[in-house]
């Protein structure tokens, strides 16, 4: 088991969120894929989607439903900062997680964290596990406060 897996299910266990982490044969690396893996709609994929702070030079988070994209001008607004890619040494180094693994959850460091509210319209949300490979189901309300995430308007897409 990788070392983000096993940080995954500790940080779970110890918020108290009960689930399981389940491990997907053809991986779940964009929303969709994970949706269809897991036999859920789209938008109860909880993306988790990473900027550079240009001026920080700090990730910030994005915890978005898989059917919406983030606007990088409301991103930037609500982060009070103009946001940049963030590249995978950056992420890895301030998540501890890969590009495509990405979870909410078990991060190796706080990170300032947004959550789009289409995710409360579920009982149950997944989240990446920190592997591409790996899911995990949960409350969305729960993932919220585990990534200590804000409520924000920073996406485009379906109403």
């Amino acid at each position: 088991m990788s070392k983000s897996l096993k940080r995954v299910r500790t940080a779970l266990m110890d918020l108290g969120i009960d689930t399981e982490i389940r491990e997907m044969s053809d991986g779940t690396r964009t929303a969709a894929d994970a949706a269809c893996a897991v036999g859920c709609a789209l938008d109860q994929i909880a993306k988790s989607i990473i900027f550079r702070g240009e001026d920080s030079g700090h990730v910030v988070l994005f915890l978005t439903a898989g059917g919406n994209q983030v606007d990088a001008e409301k991103a930037s607004a609500l982060a009070g900062e103009p946001l940049g890619k963030a590249d995978a040494k950056l992420i890895r180094a301030e998540t501890g997680f890969a590009i495509g693994g990405v979870s909410p959850v078990g991060l190796i460091q706080s990170v300032r964290a947004y959550y789009d509210p289409r995710l409360l319209a579920f009982d149950t949300v997944w989240a990446a596990a920190g592997t591409p490979r790996h899911v995990f189901p949960a409350p969305p309300s729960a993932l919220i406060r585990a990534a200590s995430a804000e409520e924000g308007d920073f996406v485009t897409g379906p109403a």
